[in-house]
């Protein structure tokens, strides 16, 4: 899987409530990435996204121009890859 990475990323800021996690759904699919993304009781999204970086940097761009989400700030982390995902989903739980 050369030039596939995965990134743990938590977004702050107006991301629940806006439709962000079917917007990241969306353009993850789109953009033929995999992972996850959920809500979390203190008002942040997290998601783990894997793909190639080029595609992650356009999701990231995506969500930051949808005009009801208001992405304030990311803690982002490179972490280990996970082989044999296929697909992107929304979690439903905490």
């Amino acid at each position: 899987m050369s030039g596939i990475i995965r990134k743990h990323i938590t977004f702050y800021g107006r991301v629940q409530g806006v439709g962000f996690r079917w917007h990241a759904r969306h353009a993850a699919d789109s953009l033929r990435l995999t992972g996850w993304v959920r809500n979390e009781y203190d008002g942040s999204v997290t998601m783990e996204i894997q793909g190639e970086e080029a595609a992650i940097d356009m999701l990231l761009q995506n969500l930051g121009s949808d005009r009801y989400i208001d992405i304030r700030h990311m803690d982002i982390r490179t972490i280990p890859v996970e082989e044999g995902e296929r697909s992107f989903r929304v979690k439903h739980d905490y």
